[in-house]
C-alpha cells in the first residue's frame, strides 16, 4: 500500500483517526443521558447511567485497531513522509487519554517517564492490561473501570506520539482531540458536528512550519498529557 502511495501521490502528512470504542453501550440509555445533559445544561454526559458491557475480544480489537494499527501505518508510511518538505503527523485521540485517567500507578509511572519512554515499554503496559482484563482482575489491579480498553488505547497513542516525535526531530508529530463530536462510536449524542472535529484537525494539520512537534491538543488548545 505505501508502495502504491508512493507512486500515484505526493504524501504530505498522515492523519490517523483509528478509533472504535471497545465496548458495547446500551443506546437507549446513552441518548437519554445526553437528551438530560442537553435539558439542564449538563456539559457532560453523566456515564453512571449508560450500562458499558466490556469484552476481552472487544478489549483486544480495540488495542489493536486504536493502538497497534496506529503504529503499524506509521511505521509503513514515515518513509514516504520524508520526501515533503514539512511531514506531518497526526494522531486523532481523545481526552480520555489523559493520564490522569490511567489509575494503575505501575502503568501510570511507566507512560509519564518521559526520558525513558520507548515503544518497548509502551506495548508492555498494553499487553499487561490486556492480560488482567483476560483474568478479570482490572479492578484488583487498578485499571479504569469503565471504558477502559479505549482510555488505555488513546493514552498508549498519545505516548507513542511523544516518542515518535522525538525519534523523528525533522517532522511534526502531534495528537489531538477534536472534542466530543456526533459519530456512530457515541452513538451520534456528541455535542459538535463531523465538520467542526475536522476543522481543527485540518487547522493543525495545516500549521507553518515552525509549529511545535510532540503536543497534545484538545481542539486548538495545547493540553497536558
Amino acid at each position: 500500500m505505501s508502495f502504491f502511495v508512493l507512486i500515484k501521490f505526493k504524501f504530505l502528512f498522515q492523519v490517523n483517526n483509528a478509533g472504535i470504542g471497545g465496548a458495547n453501550l446500551d443506546g437507549d440509555a446513552l441518548r437519554a443521558s445526553a437528551t438530560a445533559a442537553e435539558r439542564t445544561g449538563a456539559a457532560k454526559i453523566n456515564w453512571d447511567l449508560v450500562k458499558i458491557d466490556q469484552t476481552y475480544e472487544l478489549a483486544l480489537e480495540c488495542l489493536q485497531t486504536n493502538y497497534f494499527g496506529t503504529k503499524r501505518m506509521t511505521e509503513a508510511f514515515i518513509p514516504l513522509l520524508k520526501s515533503s518538505k514539512s511531514p506531518r503527523i497526526l494522531n486523532v485521540s481523545s481526552a480520555r487519554g489523559k493520564l490522569q485517567k490511567i489509575t494503575n500507578e505501575w502503568a501510570k509511572g511507566i507512560l509519564s517517564d518521559v526520558d525513558n519512554l520507548t515503544e518497548e515499554r509502551v506495548d508492555e503496559v498494553v499487553d499487561e492490561f490486556l492480560k488482567d482484563f483476560k483474568e478479570g482482575s482490572l479492578e484488583s489491579k487498578g485499571w479504569p473501570s469503565s471504558y477502559s480498553a479505549y482510555i488505555v488505547s488513546k493514552v498508549a497513542l498519545n505516548a507513542y506520539t511523544r516518542i515518535v516525535a522525538k525519534e523523528q526531530p525533522n517532522m511534526k508529530v502531534n495528537c489531538i482531540c477534536p472534542g466530543n463530536v456526533r459519530t456512530d462510536i457515541n452513538l451520534h449524542t456528541g455535542i459538535l458536528s463531523v465538520e467542526e472535529g475536522a476543522e481543527v484537525i485540518v487547522k493543525l494539520a495545516l500549521l507553518p512550519d515552525d509549529c511545535p512537534s510532540g503536543l497534545f491538543f484538545i481542539r486548538e488548545e495545547v493540553s497536558v498529557f
